[in-house]
């Protein structure tokens, strides 16, 4: 069964949402570049636009959330201005958890903006999954690193990103590195039509992809019209701070996107204000706190190693908010020094909260 091949789709107003390179950081921008064998030039794409948009409104597949065209029928995008609040959710046995699915592809280790403009796009095609790709680190021998957002709490992102994408949350799904390192850029795509039977994909103009990322976003969308499924290529999310000097990732592939690297070296330099205009949100840092992290009544101090994911800078942080369980959040100051973490409230008696358990995890908002 083939899905609707790939097409051009170009935004043809600026009034829409808003990069890794390689596999990596983050994706997407204001406009959809041109995807298919053929192009538009300025000129046609202004005398056309009309009539495009009204085949676009007659032509639309009725749902891509669980079937695909076959070969036969015009391959045409799902409205891609709109989600429809009638696509089918039911799992079919069998078949793989994207299938049916439009996958972003990217590493997608901070979920800052750019990531979350991908995943815009995805849900304007059909029902849109995260497509990540796990054990590079040990794979490709790099040193281990504390991750952006910590795993357990991935998921609220991307539920917080619902509203974005016609209230539908992105759904995450994960590939072992170890078993598409090898792939080349036509295997990888068959895999992705044939075994895990996704309708389309969404990239950033940056991707590369294959072994030794000898595949671009031209060659995927080339591929993924010979598959039979669609392929949108996004503009990457520039950073806004251009001209300052916290542009300079000195990453030589930084083009001045957003970045999970320009988001690494924000929370190494303590600037949260930064952090939290590339991420779209507040860091929430998590600490696994047991009863005997609290050295007074009003105060948390755990060492680094009972963090689970990366923390700012050496530093006082004030104007922050500590969150247990349920419980309200409460205002707090975070004093990060080279061992260990500090919280101190000066309202709540941490004392009094449920600590029947071992231990507990505790959420930090940055301010």
């Amino acid at each position: 069964m083939l899905c609707g091949g790939s097409r051009v789709l170009q935004h043809l107003s600026d009034h829409n949402h808003h990069n890794s390179i390689g596999l990596g950081l983050g994706f997407c921008g204001a406009k959809i570049v041109q995807l298919s064998s053929f192009f538009l030039r300025p000129s046609q794409a202004m005398a056309k636009s009309h009539h495009f948009s009204h085949k676009l409104r007659q032509r639309m597949i009725s749902s891509f959330g669980s079937h695909c065209r076959t070969s036969g029928e015009v391959p045409i995008l799902h409205n891609c201005f709109s989600q429809r609040e009638d696509d089918p959710e039911l799992p079919v046995e069998g078949l793989s958890p994207v299938s049916g699915g439009i996958v972003a592809l990217g590493k997608f280790d901070a979920l800052h903006i750019g990531h979350r403009e991908l995943t815009i796009q995805a849900s304007r095609i059909g029902a849109p999954y995260l497509l990540s790709f796990v054990g590079m680190a040990e794979v490709l021998g790099w040193e281990p690193r504390a991750p952006i957002v910590a795993k357990c709490d991935r998921q609220r992102v991307l539920t917080s990103w619902a509203s974005y994408c016609g209230d539908r949350a992105p759904e995450e799904y994960e590939i072992e590195f170890a078993s598409v390192r090898h792939l080349t850029p036509r295997q990888f795509v068959e895999k992705l039509s044939k075994e895990l039977r996704v309708c389309g994909v969404v990239a950033g103009e940056n991707y590369r992809f294959g072994y030794k990322a000898s595949g671009d976003a031209s060659e995927l969308v080339r591929l993924c019209e010979e598959c039979g499924i669609t392929a949108c290529i996004i503009n990457s999310v520039m950073d806004m701070k251009q001209g300052s000097a916290k542009r300079d990732s000195g990453d030589s592939k930084d083009r001045g996107q957003v970045s999970s690297t320009r988001v690494r070296q924000a929370l190494a330099a303590g600037d949260m204000r930064y952090v939290s205009e590339l991420l779209g949100r507040a860091h929430r840092l998590i600490l696994r706190v047991r009863t005997q992290d609290m050295p007074s009544e009003r105060m948390i101090s755990v060492p680094r190693s009972s963090i689970l994911n990366l923390p700012p800078g050496i530093g006082i942080y004030k104007a922050c908010l500590l969150l247990v369980g349920d419980e309200s959040s409460v205002p707090c100051t975070v004093v990060v020094d080279t061992s260990n973490i500090h919280v101190e409230t000066e309202e709540v008696r941490l004392c009094n909260l449920d600590w029947s358990q071992e231990f507990r995890l505790v959420s930090v908002e940055f301010g």
